[in-house]
């Protein structure tokens, strides 16, 4: 039981694209531990006059296949994600075990009655490398081999004494039970595709946010301060010239640079106290751009009761907003984030849940512990955790509306 837990936070510790891409590979693999049970199938089909040499290529082949047959896909799913061909010596080598298996497969089954598993044994090692090579082959580059691996079955159920009309059946229904198979595997590489472009995307998404923010902060500094440096640098000019001209009111003009430098700097500073300290209506707004930016979906009850509050109470709020706000867009998968802020008697609550567990264990980071320490200053308490598939984000003040 105790390595159940590590396996469960190992799992959730990795993002949607690397969960996906696991299941893809697995997918492969999977089909690749199926081959040999088909090789004990055939085999247990053929009978007891079976020639040893027959025996041992099968067996050969079997193993090469299900060995070249990974390593195609291994390179397959490389060469995939970084968009380039896939080595054909690989392939040649993998089609060519498979071949073997085939081959032998029929030799093994030639002598005894006709049996339904002739056309297999062909048709289930060729179609597990076409299946490999699904991982970097288009679809209309899948749909000729399948109709030859149709085409090859017939052949192989004919010459296991299938008549005709049977082995044409046979082969018809082989070639379109391998083109399923096998656009069912490239769907799945195509899914990989889409998962990984969508969380490219979303990084991007945020990206900009912030680039946003950046140029907000930026647009505000050179509102307040442009017009000042402008007047300080005309006046500092004038100043000189009646300096070096020895005529009087320079220090007039110096004075009101002092006095313009002082409001500049004052200026400065309530913007960078604005930017730096947290305004609860602002945060809320700023959860819900942000969110929606990043693909999740946000919403936000109670926030009429926000301008109500005494104002350290909205100041621990908007901290708790900015805080829960960076945990999900870092540490989750969210795809929806409610927010919302109920004042009941003598107490204000704020809770913050996401769809997107955060985590599996009950440790907080510094985030979290450090403002757990800032609402207690305040005498308010935090609360966060996953409940089922929940990570909910609770802090309680007390305060009573003024």
């Amino acid at each position: 039981m105790g390595g159940v837990p590590t396996v469960t936070r190992w799992w959730s510790n990795r993002s949607d694209p690397e969960r996906v891409e696991l299941y893809t590979r697995w997918s492969f693999y999977s089909l690749f531990a199926a081959v040999p049970l088909l090789a004990l199938a055939v085999l247990n089909a053929a009978g007891e006059d079976v020639p040893s040499a027959a025996v041992v290529l099968f067996l050969a082949g079997t193993a090469g296949t299900v060995a070249a047959g990974v390593v195609v896909t291994r390179r397959g799913l490389a060469a995939h994600h970084l968009g380039e061909p896939l080595a054909p010596r690989a392939i040649v080598v993998a089609f060519a075990a498979a071949a073997v298996m085939a081959a032998a497969g029929v030799w093994a089954l030639d002598g005894g009655e006709p049996t339904p598993m002739a056309p297999w044994a062909v048709a289930v090692p060729l179609t597990a490398v076409l299946t490999a090579c699904a991982t970097v082959w288009t679809t209309r580059q899948l749909t000729a081999p399948a109709a030859v691996i149709g085409l090859l079955s017939a052949v192989a159920s004919y010459l296991d004494g299938s008549p005709v009309p049977a082995a044409v059946s046979q082969g018809v229904a082989l070639a379109a039970a391998v083109l399923a198979v096998v656009l069912a595997f490239r769907v799945t590489v195509w899914i990989l595709d889409v998962v990984r472009e969508m969380a490219h995307s979303r990084g991007v998404q945020l990206q900009l946010a912030v680039a946003e923010e950046r140029l907000r902060f930026a647009r505000d500094l050179h509102d307040v301060m442009g017009r000042d440096l402008s007047t300080i640098a005309v006046k500092s000019q004038l100043a000189s010239a009646l300096v070096q001209r020895g005529q009087p009111g320079a220090a007039e003009q110096l004075d009101d640079i002092a006095r313009i430098a002082e409001g500049s700097l004052r200026e400065v500073r309530e913007l960078v106290r604005g930017y730096r300290t947290a305004d609860l209506g602002g945060e809320l707004a700023g959860a819900r751009s942000v969110l929606r930016a990043a693909g999740v979906a946000c919403s936000v009850t109670g926030e009429e009761a926000g301008p109500g509050l005494p104002q350290e109470v909205q100041t621990a709020l908007a901290w708790v907003v900015r805080e829960a706000v960076t945990n999900v867009l870092r540490h989750s998968r969210a795809t929806q984030c409610t927010i919302t802020l109920t004042v009941p008697e003598r107490e204000v609550r704020l809770s913050v849940v996401n769809d997107g567990t955060q985590s599996t264990g009950s440790a907080w980071g510094t985030g979290l512990t450090g403002l757990a320490e800032r609402l207690t200053t305040v005498g308010g308490r935090l609360r966060a955790g996953a409940e089922g598939d929940r990570f909910v984000l609770t802090a309680t003040l007390p305060g009573a509306t003024s």
